[in-house]
């Protein structure tokens, strides 16, 4: 009896913390994706420079991560060649920058949640690229249930009120270089047995994004910004601006770490709803019934495709427990027979 309880209180201690990392991670998500459309709206903080705050955050992690990992030693580096960096880390660096300055430059032109009703495309774009990268098979069914978010999403566009060309074009880039960095990982790193934690990512990314998005920073916003000397860096907004970028990478990890990717996925369509909630109540924003059909029949084609790849994942563990099962009872038969020569041979 006394074990029972024991065990039924671990099982709840542990489905607490799960819930509590969702918690953390979707709190975390919200406030980054909230206060950067703060900062980079004309109608709030009004100031619409993308690259820059992106290249603040970047600069931000990239230093603590830096002290993180050789100052204060608290996650070891990962053995990193002059090669494997050149050829792994700097096109994912790449792809990163451009993935996160074309997501900050659509808060300008878009609403928040307008934009997480495009985010919905996500698994379109990963599966698309995955099976163009050959790391996916092509699945009719799958391929019809990618087209059904699709369609989802091109009905929420149809119906939204502040509909803007070049910021849904923005957000869509930022979408395809997002899952084609996610593919990359899987191709460059995880293939080569390398695993990257958020510090240690950011230790090698974060001056790798750096580099790439001071080039376009030079053209394009550093002119109008040596123009306007009325700006005056606000350390408390930037800085707990990218304090909370740097946390939610960390929560990231944690969430990844101690549930699943799949467990984020599911949490990111929650996250998605309670932003659209918080953009239609709080901010304001114009959210049309046609918009809410739209976006549902997106998340349904969402909802569908995170089951399938949970059963299909299931699927896999009783395979594996199954064949580890065959090999025991295979190698239990041979003792066994072994046993009975041995006994015959002593006779």
């Amino acid at each position: 009896m006394g074990k029972g309880g024991s065990l039924s209180e671990s099982v709840v201690k542990k489905i607490l913390l799960s819930y509590a990392y969702v918690a953390i991670w979707i709190l975390l998500s919200f406030t980054v994706i909230v206060y950067n459309k703060y900062i980079l709206d004309k109608k709030m903080y009004n100031w619409p420079f993308p690259i820059s705050l992106t290249m603040i955050h970047m600069s931000f992690c990239a230093s603590l991560a830096f002290l993180l990992v050789r100052v204060f030693k608290v996650v070891e580096p990962v053995s990193m060649s002059r090669d494997l960096y050149l050829s792994s880390v700097v096109p994912i660096g790449a792809l990163y920058s451009l993935s996160l300055w074309f997501s900050n430059s659509a808060y300008i032109y878009l609403s928040v949640s307008f934009i997480q009703m495009l985010k919905a495309l996500m698994p379109v774009a990963v599966y698309s690229i995955g099976v163009v990268f050959k790391k996916e098979s092509f699945k009719t069914d799958t391929m019809v249930n990618m087209l059904s978010i699709s369609f989802g999403v091109a009905v929420a566009a149809y119906g939204e009120a502040r509909f803007d060309t070049w910021g849904v074009l923005l957000q869509l880039g930022a979408v395809a270089f997002e899952a084609t960095r996610l593919v990359m990982i899987q191709i460059l790193l995880t293939s080569k047995g390398i695993s990257l934690n958020p510090i240690t990512s950011l230790y090698y990314v974060a001056p790798c994004c750096l580099v790439f998005l001071f080039v376009p920073w030079i053209f394009v916003e550093y002119p109008v910004l040596r123009e306007s000397s009325s700006f005056h860096f606000d350390f408390a907004i930037f800085g707990t601006n990218s304090l909370c970028a740097f946390a939610l990478n960390l929560a990231v990890f944690l969430l990844v770490g101690k549930t699943s990717a799949l467990t984020m996925n599911v949490a990111g369509v929650v996250k998605d709803w309670l932003l659209i909630a918080f953009s239609w109540s709080v901010i304001k924003d114009t959210v049309t019934p046609i918009n809410l059909f739209g976006y549902g029949l997106a998340f349904l084609g969402v909802a569908y495709y995170n089951h399938s790849k949970l059963q299909a994942l299931k699927a896999k563990e009783a395979q594996k427990k199954a064949s580890q099962t065959d090999s025991e009872a295979g190698s239990l038969l041979e003792e066994r027979e072994g046993e009975g020569k041995r006994n015959e041979s002593q006779h």
